[in-house]
């Protein structure tokens, strides 16, 4: 048998193709609906989201329940956009101080020498197997006693240390060569400039995949305002999410519909942000697997 001219991967469209089409295509389809259908529950009117067998597609698409869940934000007392900034700012935050935590982390146990640093490593791989659920109740405590409490700034110093971003930087730092970081010793580099003209550059999509978890784990996050914060204008926008669908709203029946408008706009910086960065995470995937 002969497989003379044969590429295992061509460049252009190829016959021997067709199959992983065939497969792909219809999975890729597949994947794909759950995003339809938030966007088309989003724009359904009440009649629509109460219909029995439930309807995939909107038939007659609206805007009331955008306008409803302003509506209704404002007659709180509190509007929505006062949501809306407080996670934004607080998600601002989080992306850039969890990327700088990571990254100076990584550096340090990667490419500095002192002692006790495999201790400090293997605490970081044990915090691994801890979910932010389990520890709730310690967590609770320090709180309440360092004055944290129903203060803006415990939607943020209680979760940046987040351990897998250290160990995810600490292995991508760990392929820098370390003789391009003694020449730029050599040339006079402070550790800062290091950490920015090389270790930045030479781990971008280490640094996305990163931000996006960051962003993910905060843009949605309820804890910090259901156990921590009483004041409702220090609440985050998923926090007033989860309680529109409650008698809180004047209307059951208004808040499920208010909900899945909530729900898009919730859905939608996710969904842009992973569009935008989604090859430097696919590279930062195959990189680990390869290594």
């Amino acid at each position: 048998m002969s497989f003379q001219g044969t590429k295992i991967n061509p460049t252009g469209f190829s016959k021997s193709q067709i199959g992983f089409y065939l497969f792909l295509i219809p999975l890729g389809l597949f994947m794909i609906l759950p995003v339809i259908y938030i966007f088309n529950q989003a724009f359904k009117p009440l009649d629509e989201l109460f219909l029995f067998p439930p309807r995939f597609f909107v038939e007659k698409p609206t805007f009331d329940n955008f306008r409803d869940l302003f509506r209704t934000a404002t007659s709180t007392g509190v509007p929505l956009t006062r949501y809306l900034f407080n996670t934004i700012i607080i998600t601002t935050v989080m992306v850039f101080l969890t990327i700088w935590i990571s990254v100076s982390t990584g550096y340090v146990l990667s490419k500095k020498t002192f002692r006790g640093k495999k201790t400090l490593f293997s605490i970081n791989q044990i915090a691994l197997m801890f979910v932010r659920t389990a520890v709730i109740i310690p967590t609770y405590f320090i709180i309440v006693r360092v004055g944290l409490n129903n203060n803006p700034l415990v939607h943020i110093l209680p979760y940046l240390a987040v351990p897998v971003s250290v160990f995810l930087m600490k292995q991508f730092i760990d392929q820098v060569p370390d003789q391009i970081i003694e020449a730029a010793r050599i040339d006079g580099a402070t550790d800062m400039q290091i950490v920015f003209k090389i270790i930045i550059p030479l781990t971008k999509n280490a640094i996305a995949t990163v931000a996006i978890l960051a962003f993910q784990a905060t843009w949605g996050a309820v804890e910090a305002s259901n156990l921590y914060i009483q004041d409702e204008t220090m609440k985050s926008f998923a926090f007033y999410l989860n309680t529109l669908a409650s008698a809180n709203t004047g209307s059951t029946l208004a808040g499920v519909g208010m909900a899945a408008a909530a729900g898009l706009i919730l859905f939608l910086p996710n969904l842009i942000i992973f569009i935008v960065m989604q090859s430097r995470v696919m590279n930062t995937m195959a990189h680990a697997g390869i290594k």
